[in-house]
């Protein structure tokens, strides 16, 4: 029973030459062969598994990685491909560094480095100056944490109106004298009068900042029934269209917002020009009871200037930040956060997924996307087929440094197929797409056309994606360090 029941089964998957079994034996058999072949079939699931890490043989690129980064922007760079840790060795070569909050110096950064990104949207803790001088592109991750710290201001807005943490503190202080719940519920409900507050609603709301962060806070305070007033001096177009139209005002100084607003909230990024925005003219000028967000940066605000107005009575709102401060320590009128403002796991692993989605763009085709200090330069993945590399330069935007760096290409043999330039401030960044060498005496390998680009004047640095004298595909670049950083290394 059991035999021809499995016989019958056998023979309609198995193959025709196999179906012509007549006797108990064959029956038993055709059933060994099966199973035999079962047991060597790969899985197809196995196979697919295998395949995204099998599919690159090449040499790694190298990602160091500062603090715990989220392991769902970790898992963004192919295995096989990218080599990351946080493990490397302070001389041991990397191509790309990730990182958080730790305060990079320069002994953290490899002379092979070519790029450092941020998973936030703050880079005071990365000398970006210096990068830029040395031709590293420093990314951020703008809007990847704007819900979280939206979040955090609207529960910013809610603990300066209504006594919240206050009250908080004085029910435990209360269960801490007393020792029977009878007493301590007349006590609670005796002594509420102490912390009445006031509804936002119908209240103004002065947003200094228009970025994502700032668009959303305008968003969500319109739909609790709050008017707003905004001010950003650098406002680009796509943030001007993201915003409510009519249902917000703009205004053209900060003097302006300061002067309407009941809640004032900071959203703009801390760097010289804005140390001390909130100065003591502008504090002075708040409205004697407004409250001040302070989600952005603790140096936006003076807060030397502000603990003396707080001292003289003459400003009796609430400060509340995301950051300790030692002029305010203390202050009953300063609510201190312990910066929680991207501190979700989902702001989190948005910052780092996208942290290094701009790595591997940059890394694998030149691309320039959210960089602090580079222009922004969208690139296709080059066709290997078509060229033999893609060579990418950074040179100082100065006059006649493009038609150097091309007249040297040509005059080593090699063939332009096309090629890109932007520029940001004193730098520049030039794309070129390269055919095979035609065969000359002048360059020989990647090395010697590196070295040869280094040597002109204004050159700062360059790498190539594939490589001309090896077939094209299949190298990471970066073959070559970056002579000035080494250079500069080396003196330290």
């Amino acid at each position: 029973m059991f035999l021809s029941r499995a016989r019958k089964i056998a023979l309609q998957q198995a193959p025709k030459t196999l179906r012509a079994v007549t006797t108990k034996a064959d029956e038993i058999a055709l059933l060994e062969r099966l199973l035999e072949a079962a047991k060597t079939r790969p899985d197809p699931s196995e196979s697919a598994t295998d395949s995204s890490d099998d599919s690159y043989s090449g040499p790694s690129f190298k990602i160091k990685t500062f603090n715990a980064i989220s392991p769902v922007g970790l898992d963004q760079f192919p295995k096989g491909k990218y080599d990351v840790s946080g493990d490397f060795g302070t001389d041991e070569e990397h191509h790309a560094i990730m990182l958080r909050s730790h305060k990079l110096q320069l002994a953290d950064v490899s002379p092979t480095c070519r790029a450092i990104a941020r998973c936030g949207a703050g880079v005071n803790n990365i000398p970006v100056a210096e990068m830029t001088e040395l031709g590293i592109p420093v990314f951020n991750t703008p809007g990847a944490n704007a819900n979280a710290v939206k979040e955090l201001m609207l529960c910013g807005l809610l603990l300066s109106s209504r006594g919240i943490s206050e009250g908080m503190q004085h029910v435990h202080t209360i269960y801490a004298e007393e020792s029977e719940h009878a007493a301590v519920s007349k006590r609670i409900e005796a002594d509420k009068k102490l912390f009445v507050g006031q509804e936002i609603k119908g209240k103004t709301l002065g947003v200094v900042g228009m970025g994502a962060i700032g668009a959303l806070g305008v968003e969500a305070a319109l739909s609790l029934g709050m008017d707003v007033v905004g001010y950003d001096p650098a406002m680009s177009l796509e943030a001007a269209y993201a915003l409510p139209g009519r249902e917000i005002k703009i205004v053209g100084s900060i003097e302006e917002v300061v002067a309407e607003a009941d809640y004032l909230t900071l959203h703009v990024p801390y760097m010289e020009s804005t140390h001390g925005l909130m100065s003591y003219e502008l504090l002075k000028s708040m409205k004697p009871g407004a409250n001040l967000l302070n989600f952005s940066r603790g140096e936006l605000v003076d807060s030397a200037a502000l603990r003396s107005l707080l001292d003289k009575g003459s400003w009796t709102g609430k400060y509340v930040a995301d950051f300790p401060d030692e002029h305010l320590y203390g202050h009953s009128n300063f609510l201190c956060i312990p910066h929680l403002g991207a501190s979700t796991a989902e702001a989190e692993e948005q910052s780092a997924a996208m942290a290094a989605d701009e790595i591997i763009d940059y890394l694998e085709t030149g691309t320039v996307r959210n960089s602090v200090n580079f222009p922004n330069i969208n690139l296709a993945p080059a066709d290997y087929h078509e060229i033999g590399a893609r060579l990418c330069i950074v040179n100082s935007h100065s006059p006649g440094i493009l038609g150097e760096i091309t007249t040297f290409i040509g005059d080593a043999g090699i063939n332009i197929v096309q090629q890109y330039n932007a520029s940001r401030g004193d730098v520049a960044y030039t794309v070129v797409d390269i055919a095979v060498v035609s065969g000359n005496d002048k360059v020989e390998d990647a090395e010697q056309l590196q070295a040869g680009l280094a040597d002109i004047d204004g050159v700062i640095s360059s790498r190539l994606i594939g490589d001309p004298f090896k077939g094209g595909a299949g190298e990471p670049g970066t073959n070559y360090k970056n002579p000035k950083l080494e250079r500069t290394l080396s003196m330290k």
